[in-house]
């Protein structure tokens, strides 16, 4: 490993622990609904939730569903469900499994172990690289978006587990919006990713939900999703 590469490492822990350490996040279980849209017209529904996995773990579930169009005629779904645990007060990913079934299948497997070197496989073998403290992946780094709001700080800096890499993604409340969904109009904390020009845009109620109520991104497939309801459980 070049010393630019731990250098990286490095900094994105820092980062992240200076951002995320002060939390002291105890997760509550929910399931959350979503409308999923893309330019404008329905064509799924997103269920999330999150459910205690013992010994100190929780698993995070992303499951969307095709309701219109092709992709519903295909039959089109996919699944990401991230094991965690909550580390120094934030979460870090342990385990992440992403399948999508379309006109093809495709998977991915990331396993971070005990001295967070991250393994990823995508179905071709497995590639590895030094992971960070505090690294979260795609499907987990809204949630723990939530929690930092909920904590009442207006930026993030996330070490996220992306395919060659840890990648230091950051995320800065720019405004507040009224924004109408299936499950209500709310007074809510617009949330922008700032490090790319990837679009990324998250309304967030923190105090009320640790889930955005609206998500629109358009890397990978312009999609927007809208909170239908939202129901805590045991």
């Amino acid at each position: 490993m070049t010393i630019q590469t731990r250098t990286r490492i490095l900094i994105a822990g820092l980062l992240a622990l200076s951002s995320t350490a002060v939390l002291a996040v105890t997760p509550t279980p929910f399931t959350a609904k979503y409308q999923v849209l893309q330019g404008g017209q329905a064509i799924g529904e997103a269920t999330l939730t999150l459910k205690s996995a013992g010994g100190g773990s929780w698993v995070y579930s992303n499951d969307v569903k095709s309701t219109g169009g092709l992709a519903a005629a295909l039959g089109a779904s996919s699944t990401e469900t991230t094991r965690f645990r909550i580390n120094q007060g934030a979460p870090e990913t342990q385990v992440y499994d992403s399948r999508v079934n379309a006109f093809k299948t495709k998977t991915r497997h990331v396993e971070v172990d005990a001295n967070r070197q991250v393994t990823i496989d995508e179905g071709k073998g497995p590639s590895t690289y030094a992971g960070a403290a505090g690294m979260v992946d795609r499907n987990l780094a809204p949630l723990a978006i939530g929690w930092v709001l909920r904590a009442g700080k207006q930026e993030v800096t996330l070490p996220v587990a992306v395919k060659r890499n840890v990648e230091t993604q950051q995320f800065k409340v720019t405004g507040k919006d009224n924004v109408q969904v299936p499950a209500g109009t709310f007074q809510a904390e617009r949330v922008e990713r700032t490090d790319n020009d990837k679009a990324f845009s998250a309304w967030y109620v923190p105090q009320k939900y640790p889930v955005p109520v609206k998500l629109a991104q358009s890397d990978g497939g312009d999609l927007t999703l809208q909170l239908i309801s939202y129901q805590g459980g045991k």
